[in-house]
């Protein structure tokens, strides 16, 4: 792993440490060779990417069995080829997902460690019940009950437990009608759940899918970790600690996939951890029908679940890790079970399927929107440096390869403005051949897309952002509680909203761990004056205490409440609805930074590192800002662009003084363009120094670059064209370019499914070719989707989003000027027949600013 020389954090931050690598996904999923996994190893740290995770994924042949001598070779010459280059590599426990099973190992030569779940079988309570017509292979009986059912739910006072005889269940009610009365059967059995396999034939619903394992026993997972981690270090014993950093476990399903629908999660035994939670053997109907105390017997049910997950899985894999000096990382199956996470040495998410997103309000409202600071705050209260998420899965439009650049780094900047510190973007593909690979969760967003060509960009920006967030600490004095598996996240979208930085405390946490001090809650370098709070009445009784006691010190507690009734949390504001939460935020503890004009779809977090103050802001919307951001910090402020990799003194807003004068800060300029992101960088013990003026400059003239544009046929993009069409699609879109100028050509007759690139040619006459490097501007108007430009046969850059715009001044000369355009749009419109725009739209124009 590199390093500086240079340790100046000016140097850290344009240079940093291939330790804040993006680790992609690699999929394994085609035959497999040690020379072609040598040069896509080599192609990645060519682009800047310095690890991998080894994702054997299916395509894979079966001559290349899971774990086989042949498999393992192959992962040892990729490690081997990390090692030489002082690359990172994480290891993957599954093949291909979710992990515990081994590939169906665990449970080839022992059934009885298959998956399991519990069952109620509702039968009429006017005839005994035999249990042998009732109990199948590996059934076991774990309660049976009469009950007397009202709509949905039970009658309260109408239930009783039953004990066999012989064999046979029989009720018998007061009175002798049993007519009314339903006999319930709670019965432990096979949950026939599988997990995805590596080798065609092995997918969801086909006949060879893996079984999944019972990861509630303990006996499955030992043998699990005997099948994969004790062979993968029997073969790289030598790399762990150096190439080898982690094992990565990957969205466990205890029950597996496709399991038999209507279960419960449960395993042998389990039924005393259900009543250690307060539970009683007469709560089980509640896990299924309504009743009063359904909320909590659920609540407590699912705690008893991931105490046993954490107790029979998580802790004996990371004590594994431990062992042999490497991390565990990866995720849980749900987006915000932060408690699971407490056992990872590098706790995880994963953001897949698009359900986050830039548009219709994805990026702050729904349960899935909390995985970024469910990971970031699990590692911030629990002392751990580096925190991952999985990225970019199935992130394209409708499921398909739609997914653009632009996007893409909306996803970056969406993780790692909320603390997200390690990146794994998923995946880069070994192989597309054939419509399963091609298809398989899409897109490529590495070695395969139309962006590879430049994806250096993407890899510095990304371990830039990451150098930031770690070994820093995120200034809030905001907590908002959560539970073990469940973060609350219509509390906190007004604190987006309102660039009010907060973070997920949980209750277990709050209760065991922290320490409260004259109204501040402490752990793990973090201190909290406001706790935040959604009462829906199923908060424990010492959580209720401890929250008493730091009101009683002067701390505030915000509640919100969740629904009619539930005011059992104590407080000292209690709101209807989270709207007013902001303003309620002001008057009790201001924040330390304000955006002026106010815009919901800006993000902020302030960051302490090494005695500096790094205020990040992101443009999570479709619409440039341009404002004031006055913060409370004063030193030397300077701007730091980590994705053009550049310092500057930062712009001193014409606002300065207003609010600053009053609050003993400072008010700086602040202007980001769509997908931007800016670090403005306080050093308070240097004496404040700003730039003068605005960073907005002012278009003094414009000339239009109208036509007519000669226009060919560029390269083609990355990948394949599939045999059916490639003849036919190449020859009409041939003829087709020939006509073409500006606009969609995906409007074009013979154009319609093309991918790749069209160059676009032209000349316009300048005044004066004097001007500064970056005050004369080339705009291209509308593109789809990433532009590369030369001026006079020089290099001027590529933009992969809007605002597509280029400073060409260092380029352009007096009078007549060439230019050349190249735009690639898309692989979706090949690969999933889509007709999303492509092209040059415009209009093109150059502007000279001052």
């Amino acid at each position: 792993m590199t390093t500086n020389t240079d340790t100046s954090l000016e140097q850290q931050f344009l240079h940093p440490s291939d330790e804040f690598t993006p680790i992609p996904f690699w999929f394994w999923n085609d035959e497999l060779t040690e020379s072609e996994i040598v040069r896509q190893i080599a192609d990645f740290a060519d682009k800047g990417v310095m690890g991998f995770v080894i994702h054997p994924r299916i395509g894979i042949p079966e001559s290349i069995p899971y774990l086989s001598d042949t498999y393992m070779g192959l992962v040892k010459a990729a490690v081997q080829e990390a090692e030489r280059r002082g690359m990172t590599v994480i290891l993957y426990d599954e093949a291909m997902y979710p992990s515990g099973a081994a590939k169906g190992l665990v449970v080839q030569d022992n059934p009885e460690l298959a998956s399991r779940g519990l069952k109620m079988t509702e039968l009429s309570a006017s005839e005994p019940v035999r249990l042998a017509e009732v109990l199948g292979d590996g059934d076991v009986l774990i309660s049976a009950q009469a009950v007397r059912k009202k709509g949905a739910g039970i009658e309260p006072g109408a239930s009783a437990v039953l004990e066999p005889s012989d064999g046979i269940v029989a009720f018998r009610a007061a009175g002798g009608d049993n007519d009314d009365w339903t006999i319930l059967l709670f019965i432990e059995t096979f949950s026939r759940g599988t997990i995805r396999g590596i080798h065609f034939g092995e997918d969801d619903g086909e006949p060879n899918a893996p079984a999944s394992a019972d990861l509630l026993n303990p006996l499955a997972v030992e043998k699990f970790i005997r099948l994969t981690h004790d062979r993968y270090y029997e073969v790289l014993s030598p790399y762990f600690g150096t190439a080898v950093r982690a094992m990565f476990t990957d969205e466990p399903d205890i029950m597996g996939r496709r399991h038999t629908k209507g279960l419960k999660a449960w395993t042998g035994g389990f039924l005393d951890y259900f009543i250690r939670e307060g539970c009683e053997v007469t709560d089980l109907p509640l896990l299924w029908l309504e009743g009063d105390r359904a909320d909590l017997i659920r609540r407590r049910y699912s705690k008893a679940v991931n105490k046993r997950m954490i107790e029979s899985y998580y802790k004996p894999l990371a004590e594994w890790c431990g062992r042999h000096g490497i991390a565990l990382t990866g995720h849980p199956a749900a987006s915000d079970e932060i408690g699971l996470l407490e056992h990872f040495h590098i706790p995880g998410q994963d953001v897949v399927w698009r359900w986050v997103a830039p548009e219709d309000g994805k990026a702050v409202e729904g349960k899935h929107t909390t995985m970024a600071k469910c990971s970031s705050d699990a590692a911030r209260h629990r002392g751990r440096r580096r925190n991952l998420n999985e990225f970019l899965g199935v992130c394209g439009l409708d499921a398909s390869w739609a997914l653009s650049a632009g996007d893409m780094k909306w996803y970056m900047d969406w993780l790692l403005v909320r603390g997200v510190n390690l990146l794994c973007p998923h995946a880069f593909y070994y192989s597309i051949d054939g419509p399963r690979r091609l298809n398989e969760r899409p897109p490529d967003v590495g070695p395969n897309n139309i962006w590879w060509p430049h994806y250096r960009r993407f890899a510095d920006y990304m371990k830039r952002m990451s150098w930031l967030m770690t070994d820093s600490v995120n200034v809030t004095p905001i907590a908002v509680l959560g539970r073990e598996d469940w973060l609350p996240w219509r509390s906190v979208k007004p604190l987006f909203e309102n660039q009010r930085e907060f973070n997920y405390l949980e209750e277990s946490l709050l209760v065991a761990v922290c320490g409260i001090e004259h109204g501040r809650i402490n752990i793990a370098g973090q201190t909290y004056s406001v706790v935040i709070v959604e009462d829906d009445g199923l908060w424990e009784e010492e959580t209720k205490r401890v929250l008493r006691g730091f009101i009683d010190q002067g701390g505030q507690v915000i509640a919100i409440q969740a629904h009619e009734g539930a005011q059992t949390v104590p407080s000292t504001v209690r709101l209807d609805d989270p709207s007013g939460i902001a303003a309620e935020l002001e008057r009790l503890e201001p924040g330390d930074l304000k955006l002026e004009p106010s815009r919901p779809d800006i993000r902020a977090s302030h960051v302490i590192k090494d005695g500096n103050h790094f205020y990040v802001l992101v443009n999570e919307g479709e619409r440039p800002y341009e404002g004031a951001l006055t913060i409370r910090t004063e030193g030397r402020a300077e701007l730091w662009d980590p994705w053009e990799g550049r310092i500057d003194l930062a712009p001193v807003s014409a606002e300065a003084g207003s609010v600053a004068a009053a609050a003993g800060g400072m008010t700086l300029s602040a202007a980001l363009e769509r997908r931007q992101a800016l670090v403005y960088r306080i050093d308070p013990s240097r004496s404040a120094e700003l730039s003068a003026g605005s960073r907005r400059r002012i278009r003094q003239s414009s000339v239009s670059i109208d036509g007519p544009w000669n226009v060919s046929a560029g390269r083609q993009a990355v990948g394949t064209v599939t045999p059916q069409t490639e003849s036919a699609e190449a020859a009409a879109a041939e003829s087709a370019i020939g006509r073409l100028s500006l606009g969609n050509w995906a409007e074009t007759e013979g154009l319609e499914h093309f991918a790749g690139t069209i160059t676009y040619t032209n000349t316009v006459s300048l005044e004066s070719g004097a001007a500064k490097a970056d005050s004369l501007i080339l705009d291209l108007g509308e593109a789809h989707e990433m532009a590369e430009v030369w001026v006079n046969g020089e290099w001027a850059g590529v933009r992969m989003w809007h605002p597509y715009t280029f400073a060409i001044g260092a380029l352009a000369k007096q009078g007549m000027n060439e230019l050349r355009i190249d735009v690639t749009n898309n692989l979706s419109n090949r690969y999933d027949r889509k007709k999303l725009p492509s092209g040059l739209i415009g209009p093109v124009e150059v502007s000279v600013y001052e």
